[in-house]
């Protein structure tokens, strides 16, 4: 059935191609566009604009630099302003809490605000997170387990709730690592090349909600996008970012991937990290690329005072909107990145200002019951033949493999939790957290045993094959237990640098999973792994009962698995990719080598077709589709409806115009551009390799540029690009065109947690079989029966039009699907056409 209520109408450019001129976007040539406001950012930036107009040029530089690499106690401080008593601010990693597959809004948001009041009760301003990139393009990134899944559309949704959980706790989330840092090889050099449609509907889409959901961070990456390094890429920041999606916030950079002063400058950074280099060299400035290098690049005139005013507006900006009800006050910093003890140098850099730098403050109120439903909520149900789950008081249970156990000298006795020397419950890097302690999977299911009336024996090697036999095949369930970890580039494991090598399972865990399931018909294997790994023999194999994937998932990772095995919780996660039989058959490869490893080249030739979407393309059946998750109860869909709507077409963004042009760069107060204004007060004593934005002294030359101005330094009203208006984009785009109901049954003897998810075709060979475009979490008692609603925005049935620059409905026949998984399809209709428009 198709409602029609009003108009479609809209500006046509969103319908189909217009006739002007096509925009080349790698040659734009656009400023760096000023922050505006808009969309929640209003009231932070009267209260940004006021603070900045009072600012000297050295303390607004001050606020755009930090400090330098372990200067302070946070892993990033910006420079202070202690004429008005406002200290820098404290950025920390980072993303993870736990890695989690739950497709429950709730349990994401709630997730967030845990994060959140942690990282604020620690006295940080920035939270180096959520991840958005990489997306996932090859399975074996070594940081896919800092996001969420190759699917834009989930990552998005996961973006929003976490993104807007922490902001509601005081804290700025910094969406990251913007954009195409999709492998850890070569991530400092490698060149990605990718048409303009690919970035806009797969790597771009979840930063898209990001901005609208009114992030106040995002960082840029390290990687160069067509031959331009992120941090300093037109293209990619002002023209994408800051003018087509509008974002209000400030960009910061991954530690060390700033490149230039100007270049930076000029295309979009407004926050350099960690401010100086990881090695100080000798000098006035210690080798920071802004601090003084930025103050006299601004008296010179090669950064107009508007863009450095910009800068600190969007950071001051990000500040004020987070710092609101009850969260207007800072707690001080209680905690040093750098050392554990009690006291340490307040200035560890340079060996300086002893002090009590550990608090040691308890910030965990009752999060460990968070973690621990979210850790169980996640586990995905790969296979269960017979009802072999959940387990039933069993006479007798055997844990075998390294991955089950607790580490002897502690849960964080690995540097950067790189190791697999017990269980593994996070990836290794800067994405990692300290445990507060960590329960083993042998732990929780040897206390589970123990108040069953359980045998319980287990056996701690993956290499002692018959040990390992002899341990498994008199016990009434062996539960086999393996891990394939992954991380960041600075740390190998077992030869694997950040990225895995493959996608078989480390430590022998495949000969383990094999030797097992030979001497007992009722094996389990539970997985801790980063990402898929190639486990069709045990799919196959008749003797493994069970298969589940726990993912990453934190410090209560036994009690949560124990919930699931025993059934005090129904699993309900989904896999958030997809399994294959091997690494070829997922299409996009990883490059390990170069011919030139200086500057390795990668072209995304395979366009948007990725993880599940080239499955589909491609014709091959994978072990495990994305979507897939079994329950201990079965479903029922039926009573597909879709009704149609149209929107109100009255809105016009308060940032169009001038007939779709900005106002002119604004300025916030008078510079005061004498060499004596901007130099350390007399008798200030600096300390090596501390980053200040004062000049290197008095006696410094300052050669005023007089040459015309350029693109990039042109502060006049600019174009708004037909895809902005406000932040996330054009906010006719996010108009409800349809409403899709079904009606979901639990037809089985539980109650359980079914995820209905919806896929919308969009038509023609150059689009996937089906994208994502919803799902719910229903939870439903035996025989009840609940309706869902998916609302479908005009962008979800949109494809980008690169020559023209704006979203638009193609005229190809669209088809709507409702299902359990990408495969497993119950119900499907014909997208109804809007009016005016006739499906081809």
């Amino acid at each position: 059935m198709f409602l029609l209520v009003s108009s479609f109408a809209l500006a046509a450019s969103l319908f189909f191609s217009t006739t002007s001129a096509a925009i080349n976007p790698y040659s734009a040539g656009y400023p760096s566009p000023w922050a505006s406001g808009g969309l929640g950012w209003d009231e932070a930036f009267i209260k940004a604009k006021e603070f900045v107009a009072g600012l000297t040029l050295v303390e607004k530089v001050n606020l755009t630099t930090g400090t330098g690499w372990e200067a302070d106690r946070c892993v990033g401080v910006t420079g202070s302003v202690p004429r008005l008593e406002f200290r820098g601010l404290c950025l920390q990693d980072g993303p993870l809490g736990i890695r989690y597959t739950t497709f429950s809004r709730r349990l994401m948001r709630l997730r967030g605000e845990a994060m959140g009041s942690e990282f604020r009760d620690k006295g940080i301003d920035v939270q180096l997170g959520p991840a958005a990139g990489p997306l996932g393009r090859v399975p074996q990134g070594g940081r896919n387990w800092e996001g969420f899944s190759p699917d834009p559309y989930l990552t998005g949704v996961a973006m929003v709730e976490t993104i807007q959980g922490i902001q509601s706790r005081g804290v700025i989330a910094c969406a990251k690592h913007y954009i195409l840092n999709e492998q850890e090889h070569f991530r400092n050099s490698i060149s990605v090349k990718i048409d303009d449609r690919t970035l806009h509907e797969l790597y771009l889409w979840p930063f898209a909600d990001s901005v609208r959901a009114g992030v106040g961070s995002i960082m840029c990456s390290y990687n160069k996008v067509e031959a331009i390094y992120s941090c300093e890429n037109n293209w990619t920041t002002n023209y994408i970012l800051k003018n087509e999606l509008s974002f209000q916030g400030f960009v910061v950079s991954d530690w060390g991937a700033q490149k230039t002063t100007l270049g930076s400058a000029l295309n979009g950074l407004d926050m350099a990290m960690p401010g100086g280099p990881f090695s100080p060299t000798p000098g006035p400035y210690s080798g920071a690329i802004w601090g003084g290098l930025l103050t006299e690049a601004v008296l010179r005139g090669d950064v107009p005072q508007w863009r450095l005013d910009d800068m600190v507006v969007r950071i001051m900006a990000a500040y004020f909107k987070v710092h609101t009800g009850n969260y207007t006050t800072r707690p001080d910093i209680n905690f040093s990145s750098w050392e554990k003890k009690a006291e340490g140098y307040l200035h560890p850099s340079s060996k300086s200002s002893w002090g009590v730098v550990n608090d040691f403050v308890n910030v965990q109120r009752d999060h460990a019951k968070l973690i621990r439903e979210i850790g169980a909520k996640s586990v995905v149900l790969l296979k269960n033949s017979n009802s072999a789950l959940p387990l039933k008081k069993p006479a007798s249970i055997a844990v075998v493999g390294r991955d089950a156990q607790d580490d002897p000298l502690g849960p964080n006795a690995c540097v950067e939790r790189a190791c697999i020397n017990a269980t593994v419950a996070m990836g290794w890097g800067s994405g990692t957290a300290e445990f507060p302690y960590l329960i083993s999977p042998s732990t929780a299911l040897k206390a589970r045993a123990a108040a069953d009336g359980t045998a319980f024996i287990s056996t701690v090697g993956n290499w002692n094959l018959d040990e390992a036999q002899a341990v498994a095949q008199n016990a009434s369930v062996a539960i086999v237990f393996a891990t394939a970890h992954a991380g960041e580039d600075f740390v190998a494991v077992d030869g694997n640098k950040g990225d895995r090598n493959n996608l078989t399972l480390w430590d022998n865990g495949d000969a383990l999973i094999r030797a097992v399931a030979a001497v007992n018909n009722n094996t389990m294997v539970v997985l801790h792994t980063a990402g898929p790994v190639v486990l069709d023999y045990a799919k196959a194999h008749p003797n493994v009962t069970a298969i589940l994937w726990a993912g990453y998932p934190g410090q209560e990772s036994g009690n949560g698995l124990a919930d699931v095995l025993y059934g005090n919780v129904n699993p309900q996660g989904r896999s958030p990719f997809t399994w294959g039989k091997s690494v070829e058959e997922y299409g996009a490869q990883l490059l390990f080598t170069a011919p030139d490893p200086r500057n390795p080249t990668q072209s995304f030739d395979e366009g948007v077709f990725i993880d599940y979407r080239h499955f589909q393309k491609a014709g091959i059946s994978p072990v495990w589709e994305f979507g897939f998750g079994l329950s201990y109860t079965t479903f029922e869909y039926s009573s597909l409806k879709i009704v149609g709507h149209t929107a109100d077409d009255t809105f016009t963004p308060a940032q169009v115009v001038n007939e779709g042009l900005t106002d002119p760069a604004p300025t916030f107060g008078t510079l005061d551009r004498s060499i004596s204004a901007n130099i350390p007060p007399v008798g200030f004593k600096k300390i090596w390799p501390y980053v200040y934005s004062w000049l290197s002294g008095p006696n410094v030359t300052i050669a005023q540029n007089t040459a015309a101005v350029t693109p990039a330094t042109n502060g006049s009203e600019q174009r708004v690009l037909p895809a902005s208006g406000a932040p996330g984009g054009n906010p006719r785009l996010y108009d409800t065109m349809y409403t899709v109901t079904v009606d979901i049954k639990n037809t089985g003897p539980a109650q359980g947690t079914e995820i209905p998810q919806l896929y919308v075709q969009l038509g023609g060979e150059e689009n996937p079989w089906g994208v994502l475009r919803g799902f719910d979490d229903v939870t439903l008692a035996p025989g009840e029966t609940k309706p869902v609603k998916f609302e479908l925005t005009r962008r979800d049935i949109s494809n980008w039009n690169s020559t023209s620059q704006n979203w638009e409905i193609w005229s190809k026949q669209k088809f709507v699907f409702v299902g359990s998984s990408s495969s497993r399809i119950r119900l499907n209709a014909t997208l109804p056409t809007p009016p005016g428009m006739v499906w081809s």
